[in-house]
């Protein structure tokens, strides 16, 4: 066992990355995808971005979006009435 780990003390930890939410539910094509844009924009690299959306295209223009610009999909949810994309920047 290591001087630290009798300590107590942990090795390093790494942030988590900040988690910055789009709410577009009500908004139709391509309000959501224009409000993504833009958040990404403001975004610090690293952050990653939820949007929710309850626009069925936006299952068709989001992950087409991302392509565009190189970000990463890390996860598609189904919500009973919306639909979440959670965003690498």
């Amino acid at each position: 066992m290591t001087v630290a780990a009798l300590a107590g003390i942990a090795g390093p930890v790494s942030e988590p990355a900040e988690e910055i939410t789009i709410d577009a539910r009500g908004h139709r094509c391509p309000v959501p995808t224009l409000k993504l844009r833009r958040a990404m924009q403001d975004a610090p690299a690293g952050a990653r971005l939820r949007l929710i959306a309850d626009d069925p295209l936006a299952r068709i223009d989001v992950p087409h979006f991302l392509r565009e610009i190189g970000a990463q999909l890390i996860d598609v949810t189904q919500l009973q009435d919306a639909v979440t994309f959670l965003i690498a920047k």
